[in-house]
């Protein structure tokens, strides 16, 4: 081989370690925030816990809150079916 193709392939056994050596990076930091941001989202601290039992449930609405409860029956397809 000559010195000129020695040192391309120098070159490109270089640059295959710091693409490689970039993807590795990417990957752990990657891993790493996945991790941190799941321990963070998943454990509630008291504050969370002490203003969920604070604010209570919802109150009932009943049955005036649905606008449909009286609505007419339009629909023409339910009154020819000769099975029901």
């Amino acid at each position: 081989m000559t010195y000129m193709n020695m040192n391309m392939n120098m070159e490109m056994d270089k640059n295959k370690i710091i693409i490689g050596s970039v993807i590795a990076a990417v990957v752990i930091l990657g891993a790493v925030g996945t991790y941190y941001y799941m321990k963070k989202s998943a454990s509630p601290t008291t504050s969370d816990l002490q203003t969920a039992a604070t604010q209570g449930v919802l109150p009932s609405i009943g049955a005036a809150a649905n606008p449909l409860t009286n609505k007419p029956d339009i629909n023409p397809t339910s009154k020819t079916n000769p099975f029901r």
